[in-house]
């Protein structure tokens, strides 16, 4: 039974028990059991929080939460010591002090969702921290030094005590999944480019050729995890990187080849030469990657050869014909890089030879919104101030609780453009679980003598839910069920089962995360569109800023923040409306256009004088026109003047001494005219007459 299958219902997951997530889940107890020992024998005043923190940073994958262990440490000291400057200072001015609480959280959001690296959980957890230790204490701050340390302490044995047992048990490592991303890749990128050169259509489904350049995005965030990994045989982070960029070219130039084909295919049927190349291609396309791999080289060599063989005064069939072959010799290199790359991230780093020294270790960028990250920290600092201002104006005495335990939720889903239906399934998980807490609280607990028998009594729950949260499809459900059920037994030095107590956590519980909803709502409930259209206009204003001359030129690692952006938009994309107006801003093409600046930029000064005159009458015209899209935040369609730009530097590029057909920066005008022109007439070219 595949995987996926297995992991498809609850019930047949929980029958069908997988090894290694049985063994996610023994390890996250045995790091609770030594958490929980600890806070007991050193008399720590919350040691449900300690056990909290267990299930918080315990993640499935084993090279997934090392790298944050320092950043969780460090966030914690931070918001420790904001706490302990801030509270007492301010204690007789409460409105300033949640005002300045507000802030500060508000602050560490828009710096969590900005960084979108392990970075992040820096800046997340002195948010938390700082939230947790403040508000339980804004009535009687006298006592705030002594409590943030005892958090500190807390939360700093539960970090150690789950790092130590996954390092040592090693769940599982993130290696495996970033070669079945990477095959996954491959084998959607190899499917989709047959296709595409097995008929007439470049346009396929939006969310199917998308899903490629989310593969690519979702590969590099996993790659960030790797440096920790601890297997030796384990894929090198400088290797898996390098995999990601080769995944990242393989995107547009395989899609320029369609684009190719097809505008090729409108004019007249291929000659037989080209067909046959075609067709061996996509045979080449439905081989195993390691086919691929060892017969694809020569498969770009013909393709190369094909392309220069054409005449010297090119006609625009035959420009079509040499930027085909061009960009199809082009896509069978990258491909065949990528296959020999991801076959080596299973072996060991030492016998991958010399590769990942020599192409460095760069990270692969991250496109970034400062505007994303503000609107989620305003409204995270919003949402603050109006659970304070209902606690203290309705003078609730657990307020302070539904406040912290608000501000915690709110930090979690800060990341989110719609956090609301996320949390709607938060809210069923802790309702769902409330049962289980008061069975153990009522029923089990006072039967309970020793901290030996409490974690014995604890462990059918926490290796369920544990077990629960290995699974891709259910652990979002887990750590609502985590948390209701340890708040709510809420473990102190003395057992204490007070039901009025019960239920006024629990309401603390249920009211944070309902006012956490209607919060939501109100202040993040957004259309996907409008986050879309800020990343693909993000995308229209780098491209005139590279294809402007008065601009400095920096292509560096562009094509790899396009990718990374259009990846984003991927999932947004697939639930927007279909007649939405994005739909007309197609990424893929605005990728191919962004790379036919850089190669028309990089050739521009060895061309002629002439030839670089209506080059540079090209890019400002490009420059104009995604400067203007991106000013108007909507898709323009180019004016004639470029068209009739671009077939005079095609014209002054043909007619020049020594012209090349299979030219870059020839090929490049080629690309522009058929991704910005698709439906105008052919361009009357020299070798046309």
């Amino acid at each position: 039974m595949p995987a996926t299958a297995r992991t498809a219902s609850l019930p047949w997951s929980l029958l069908l028990l997988e090894p290694q997530k049985l063994l996610f889940s023994l390890s996250s107890f045995i790091a609770a059991a030594i958490t929980l020992s600890i806070a007991f024998e050193f008399s720590l005043p919350r040691p449900w929080w300690a056990l909290l923190t267990v299930y918080v940073t315990a993640q499935p994958m084993a090279g997934a939460f090392r790298p944050k262990v320092l950043y969780r440490l460090g966030g914690i000291l931070t918001g420790a010591t904001v706490s302990i400057l801030v509270v007492p200072n301010l204690q007789h001015a409460p409105e300033l002090l949640v005002l300045c609480m507000a802030a500060w959280t508000g602050l560490c959001i828009y710096l969590a969702v900005l960084d979108r690296t392990p970075r992040a959980f820096l800046f997340q957890m002195a948010a938390l921290s700082s939230a947790v230790i403040s508000f339980p204490y804004l009535d009687d701050p006298a006592d705030v030094f002594t409590t943030t340390i005892s958090r500190v302490e807390e939360m700093a044995v539960a970090i150690v005590s789950v790092t130590v047992v996954h390092s040592l048990l090693q769940p599982w490592s993130v290696t495996p999944v970033i070669q079945d991303r990477a095959h996954a890749f491959l084998a959607h990128a190899s499917r989709w480019t047959r296709e595409a050169l097995g008929q007439r259509h470049t346009r396929l489904e939006y969310e199917h050729r998308r899903m490629l350049a989310a593969d690519v995005a979702e590969l590099g965030m996993m790659a960030i995890h790797l440096p920790s990994n601890p297997r030796p045989a384990s894929a090198g982070r400088r290797m898996v990187l390098g995999v990601q960029k080769q995944l990242a070219t393989i995107l547009p130039l395989a899609s320029a080849a369609a684009n190719r084909l097809d505008m090729l295919s409108a004019l007249a049927p291929l000659d037989p030469e080209l067909a046959r190349l075609v067709e061996a291609t996509r045979t080449w396309l439905s081989q195993p990657a390691s086919v691929q791999y060892a017969s694809g080289t020569d498969l770009a060599q013909r393709c190369r050869q094909l392309a220069e063989r054409q005449e010297t005064s090119p006609s625009w069939r035959d420009l079509l014909r040499a930027s085909l072959c061009v960009r199809m010799a082009e896509f069978v290199e990258a491909q065949v890089e990528a296959c020999g790359l991801v076959q080596q991230l299973g072996s060991p780093v030492s016998t991958s030879g010399d590769w990942p020294q020599r192409q460095g270790e760069q990270a692969f960028p991250l496109a970034r919104d400062h505007g994303l990250a503000l609107l989620a920290g305003l409204a995270t600092a919003t949402a603050i101030m109006l659970y304070c201002a209902v606690w203290i104006l309705l003078a609730w005495p657990s307020g302070s609780a539904t406040a912290a335990f608000a501000a915690l939720i709110t930090c979690s889903f800060a990341a989110q453009d719609d956090p609301a239906p996320v949390l709607s399934r938060y809210l069923g998980a802790t309702l769902l679980t409330f049962p289980l807490a008061a069975l153990y609280l009522f029923a089990v607990l006072p039967r309970v003598d020793g901290c030996g028998m409490l974690i014995v009594s604890l462990a059918p729950a926490l290796l369920g839910i544990g077990y629960v949260q290995a699974m891709p499809a259910w652990s979002a459900r887990a750590l609502p069920m985590f948390s209701c059920l340890i708040v709510a037994l809420g473990f102190l030095d003395r057992f204490i089962a007070d039901f009025a107590t019960f239920i006024n956590v629990g309401l603390a519980q249920v009211g944070g995360i309902i006012a956490t909803i209607a919060v939501a709502k109100l202040f993040r409930s957004v259309n996907v569109s409008w986050t879309a259209r800020r990343m693909i206009r993000g995308n229209w204003i780098e491209i005139g800023q590279m294809a402007s001359m008065a601009r400095p030129f920096r292509p560096v690692h562009w094509t790899s923040m396009a990718v990374d952006r259009l990846g984003q938009t991927a999932a947004r994309m697939a639930i927007a409306e279909g007649s939405d107006a994005l739909h007309a801003a197609d990424g893929l093409a605005d990728l191919r256009i962004g790379r036919n600046v850089i190669a028309i930029r990089r050739s521009l000064p060895a061309l002629p004088a002439p030839v670089q005159a209506a080059l540079r009458d090209v890019l400002e015209g490009i420059a104009q026109l995604f400067q203007t899209r991106g000013r108007a935040g909507e898709w323009l369609p180019p004016p004639a003047s470029l068209l009739a730009n671009i077939d005079v530097a095609m014209a002054s590029m043909s007619a020049a001494a020594h012209a090349e057909p299979a030219h870059p920066a020839l090929l490049a005008l080629v690309g522009m005219r058929c991704n910005l022109f698709p439906f105008a007439a052919v361009p009357r070219m020299a070798g046309d007459a």
